[in-house]
C-alpha cells in the first residue's frame, strides 16, 4: 500500500500545482497582453502616473496580511481541527491590516506632492488593495489541496479585468478609469471567493475569533510583516525615486521593462507555495526527504529563472520593439539587465519557505533588510548618474546581496547559501556532502 499512498499523494500535489500553475500562465499572459496594449495607448508619461500610483501603494501593502500568509498555511496543516479558530483570527487580523494600510497611504500622501489626478488614483488603488483580505480564503483552499475552486474565481476576475481595461482603450477614457478598474476587480474576486468557502465548506466562521491566539498569530507574524514592508519598499522604491530625481516619464519608460520581469515573479510563488505543505510534511517524518524536496526546488527555481533570462536578454530590443514600440526603445537596456534579477528574486522565494518551516522567520526580515539598504543606497548614487540604467543596476546589485551573498554570511543560514550554489552547479552536490559545511 506505500507506493500506491506516495503515488496518489504526489498525484494531488501535482494536481494542484497543475491548476495553479494553468492559471498563472493564462493570468501572466493576458496581464502581459493587456498592459502592453495600455501602455501603448497611455504612453511613457501617462503610464508612468500609472505605474507609480501602484508602486507607491505596493509599498505597504505588507501590511495588508501582517506577514502571516505563510503561518497560517502552516496553522492550516498542522492543526487542521483547529481551522474555524485560525480563519477567524486570521481574518480578523487581516481586515485591521487593511485598515492600516488605507491610514499609511493617507498619512504618507500628505509629505509628497502630487496633482489630483494622481491622488485619485492612488485612492483607488488603495481601496482595491484593501479587498485582498479575502485572499486568505485562497490560502485555505491551498492548504486543503484544493486551488481548483479559487482558481477558477480568478481566471473569472482575470477575464472581466482585462476586457474592461481593454474597453477602456477602445473609448480612449481617461487615466482614472484605469485605476477604478483595478478596485471592481478586486471586489469581485473576493465575492467570488466568500461565495466560493459558502459552497464548498459553509458559512464563514467570523465568530470564532480567539483573543490569544490572534495575539499569539501576530507575534508570530511580525518577523514576516518587517520582511514584507522591507520587500515591498526595495521592489517599488526605485520608481518612487525615479520620479522624484528624473521625473515621471522616466517611471513609464522604467515600468515598461519591469513589467515583463515582474511578470514572471508569481511562477516561484505558485510552484513553491503549492509544494510548501508538501515541504512541512516531509520535514515532520523523514528529514532526509525534506532535505531532497528543498534541493529540488531551489534547482528547479533557479534554473527556471535562468531559461527565461537568457533568451529574453539576446531578444530584448525585438521584444521592446514589437510590444511597446519606439516611443519605449530606451526599456531595451533596463530590459537587459533587469531580467537578471529574476535568478535572485526566485532564490529568495526558496529561501522564505525554507526558513519559515524552520522557524526561522527572522532572518528573513535580516537578508530582505540588506537587500533594501543597498537598493535604497544604489538608488541614490546611480539614479541622478545614469536614471532609469543606474535603478536597474541597483536592483539587481541589491537582490544578489540580499537573496544570496548574505546566506553565506549568517552561520544559520549558510545552508541556504549551499542549496543554492549546488543548483547553479549540480556538480558541486558531490562536494559538499555534509549539509551546511
Amino acid at each position: 500500500m506505500l507506493p500506491f499512498q506516495k503515488q496518489s499523494s504526489f498525484y494531488k500535489y501535482f494536481t494542484n500545482t497543475s491548476w495553479l500553475l494553468s492559471e498563472r500562465i493564462l493570468r501572466m499572459g493576458a496581464t502581459l497582453f493587456v498592459s502592453i496594449y495600455v501602455a501603448r495607448y497611455l504612453g511613457p508619461e501617462r503610464y508612468g502616473v500609472l505605474s507609480y500610483s501602484l508602486s507607491f501603494v505596493w509599498l505597504f501593502s505588507a501590511l495588508l496580511d501582517l506577514g502571516n500568509r505563510e503561518i497560517i498555511v502552516k496553522e492550516l496543516v498542522n492543526n487542521p481541527e483547529k481551522r474555524a479558530l485560525i480563519l477567524s483570527s486570521a481574518i480578523s487580523l487581516r481586515l485591521i491590516g487593511a485598515f492600516l494600510l488605507g491610514c499609511v497611504v493617507s498619512i504618507s500622501l500628505q509629505f509628497i506632492e502630487n496633482d489630483k489626478e494622481t491622488l485619485i488614483i492612488i485612492s483607488l488603488i488603495t481601496i482595491g488593495i484593501m479587498f485582498q483580505s479575502w485572499d486568505l480564503i485562497d490560502y485555505f483552499f491551498q492548504s486543503q489541496i484544493q486551488s481548483k475552486y479559487t482558481v477558477w474565481a480568478q481566471i473569472f476576475q482575470l477575464f472581466l479585468g482585462s476586457l474592461s481595461k481593454l474597453t477602456l482603450v477602445f473609448w480612449e477614457a481617461s487615466l482614472v478609469w484605469f485605476a477604478f478598474v483595478f478596485l471592481v476587480e478586486y471586489i469581485f474576486l473576493a465575492c467570488l471567493y466568500f461565495l466560493i468557502f459558502i459552497w464548498k465548506v459553509g458559512r464563514f466562521p467570523i465568530k470564532s475569533f480567539d483573543y490569544k491566539f490572534s495575539k499569539q498569530l501576530l507575534i508570530n507574524s511580525l518577523p514576516m510583516l518587517l520582511t514584507g514592508l522591507s520587500i515591498m519598499i526595495y521592489m517599488k522604491i526605485d520608481q518612487i525615486m525615479l520620479k522624484e530625481l528624473v521625473g515621471i516619464k522616466s517611471v513609464g519608460i522604467y515600468s515598461a521593462a519591469v513589467k515583463l520581469c515582474e511578470a514572471w515573479y508569481p511562477l516561484p510563488v505558485l510552484v513553491a507555495g503549492s509544494l510548501y505543505p508538501a515541504i512541512i510534511n516531509a520535514k515532520k517524518t523523514n528529514p532526509d526527504l525534506y532535505h531532497s524536496h528543498l534541493q529540488k526546488l531551489y534547482s528547479f527555481l533557479i534554473w527556471l529563472a535562468i531559461t527565461l533570462a537568457i533568451p529574453i536578454t539576446l531578444f530584448s530590443d525585438l521584444i521592446i520593439g514589437y510590444l511597446y514600440g519606439n516611443e519605449f526603445k530606451k526599456s531595451v537596456i533596463i530590459l537587459q539587465i533587469y531580467i537578471w534579477a529574476s535568478v535572485f528574486v526566485f532564490i529568495s522565494v526558496a529561501n522564505h519557505k525554507w526558513l519559515v518551516v524552520e522557524n526561522l522567520e527572522k532572518y528573513i526580515f535580516i537578508t530582505t533588510f540588506i537587500g533594501m539598504v543597498i537598493n535604497i543606497v544604489g538608488n541614490i548614487v546611480l539614479i541622478p548618474i545614469y536614471g532609469a540604467y543606474g535603478a536597474a543596476v541597483a536592483t539587481i546589485i541589491s537582490y544578489g546581496i540580499g537573496s544570496y551573498m548574505s546566506l553565506l554570511l549568517l552561520p544559520k543560514l549558510r545552508l541556504g547559501f549551499w542549496f543554492a550554489t549546488k543548483s547553479f552547479n549540480p556538480f558541486l552536490h558531490f562536494l559538499f556532502k555534509k549539509k551546511g559545511s
